[in-house]
Order: structure tokens, then sequence, then C-alpha cells
């Protein structure tokens, strides 16, 4: 099962074809590959998923409290 913002985990060995045409290899024996895009070793997970969390826009200042 898929984590939403996580890796997808895929039996290995593994043949990833990267958009610029290289190709990235990995011969364990499960994959976490990247979806969220934030790794910095990409195509493969790092958790770079795990601390960056989307911030939430702040209320619009009509709905703000007044302190």
């Amino acid at each position: 099962m898929q984590e939403p913002g996580g890796p997808m985990l895929v039996e290995g060995p593994v043949e990833v074809v990267q958009e610029d045409g290289t190709i990235a290899r990995s011969d364990r024996p499960v994959v976490a590959l990247c979806t969220c895009r934030r790794s910095l070793v990409f195509p493969w997970c790092d958790t770079s998923h795990r601390g960056r969390k989307k911030r939430k826009a702040p209320p619009p200042a009509s709905e703000r409290h007044a302190e």
C-alpha cells in the first residue's frame, strides 16, 4: 500500500528509465521509488516527503480573530 505523498515500493532488481534517458539501477530486493519528487537521490526515495508538509493558507483577514 502506498502512503499518500510517500514512496512506491517495488520488488527488485529494478531499472528506471528517467526523463533524460539515463537508467537508474538497483539490485535490492525491495526498492522505494520517489513519487513526490522531493528526494535528493531521485528516483529513489530518501524520505524527504516526511519533513516537508504542505502549509495551510492563512485564513482571510475577515475571518481572523482580533487579539
